[in-house]
């Protein structure tokens, strides 16, 4: 519970703003005095509070300017206007109202159809704004497609120039991405087979170029490619793939491969039994 000195420091304080705004009774004004004389810590927040309020004294409050008047006025015109307004609309909408009543039904009848009419031509005429924003969101789907697709085929291009064979194995493996490959793609890609150093990486372009075989200029690259393989394994991988296709016309090249002098003993094998499977 509080003592008394804690109870007059809190009242003495509650009444320093309206003793320094001189709005206390002469009693109430002899009380916070004595209380002031004994209390140091009440002393020294009235001292605050007066600083404060010598301050807020000496702030010049400016003289309200002339355009400040006219724009209230402006302002309150404006309101004024506002409110006949809705005064007229709101009697407007009553002589609406008893217009509709009084008007035949089938005015309202043949006014309804009008509205029916209005309606399906703002309906129809939207339909056709979104059909045509639908064309435009398809073209711009279709052509970032066509972005992302060539930036595919550019970097795989520039990776099958790689020294490092696990980069051009990672080149090939970008055609799974590219839903069209362009002469660009299909050139590379023979070149890779007929030509790189490493093995794995033209088994794994051997199966990339599979995927297109239903171009006729591929089976035909495909089919040229078996006079240009050295490696066993490719040239197996290939005969594989020759009877995969049912491509007769490897045949041909399939008995010229036979006639090498240096042919391997197991693909002499395969390459015979694939040229009975295709005969």
């Amino acid at each position: 519970m509080k003592d008394d000195k804690e109870m007059n420091c809190e009242y003495t304080r509650g009444k320093l703003t309206e003793w320094l705004n001189n709005n206390l009774e002469k009693s109430e004004q002899m009380e916070v005095n004595r209380h002031l004389a004994e209390c140091m810590s009440c002393q020294e927040a009235f001292a605050a509070d007066k600083q404060i309020w010598d301050s807020m004294a000496k702030i010049r409050i400016p003289e309200p300017k002339e355009a400040m008047r006219t724009n209230f006025y402006t302002m309150l015109d404006e309101f004024k206007e506002a409110e006949k307004a809705a005064a007229r609309f709101s009697f407007q909408s009553m002589m609406e109202s008893i217009r509709e009543f009084v008007l035949p039904q089938w005015t309202v009848q043949v006014g309804f159809s009008l509205l029916l009419v209005g309606l399906g031509w703002v309906i129809g005429n939207r339909t056709s704004r979104s059909k045509v924003d639908a064309v435009a969101y398809q073209q711009r789907i279709e052509t970032l497609a066509s972005q992302v697709q060539d930036m595919k085929s550019t970097m795989m291009l520039s990776l099958l120039e790689n020294p490092s064979a696990t980069e051009r194995l990672r080149a090939v493996g970008y055609t799974s991405e590219i839903t069209h490959a362009d002469d660009r793609i299909l050139e590379a890609l023979f070149t890779t087979l007929n030509n790189d150093p490493n093995v794995n990486v033209r088994l794994v372009t051997l199966e990339a170029l599979t995927q297109y075989a239903g171009d006729a200029s591929v089976r035909e690259g495909l089919v040229k490619s078996l006079a240009l393989q050295d490696s066993p394994m490719v040239q197996v991988a290939l005969a594989d793939v020759m009877v995969k296709l049912q491509e007769k016309r490897s045949v041909k090249a399939l008995k010229t491969l036979l006639q090498k002098e240096d042919l391997n003993d197991l693909v002499k094998v395969k390459i015979e039994q694939t040229i009975k499977d295709l005969s």
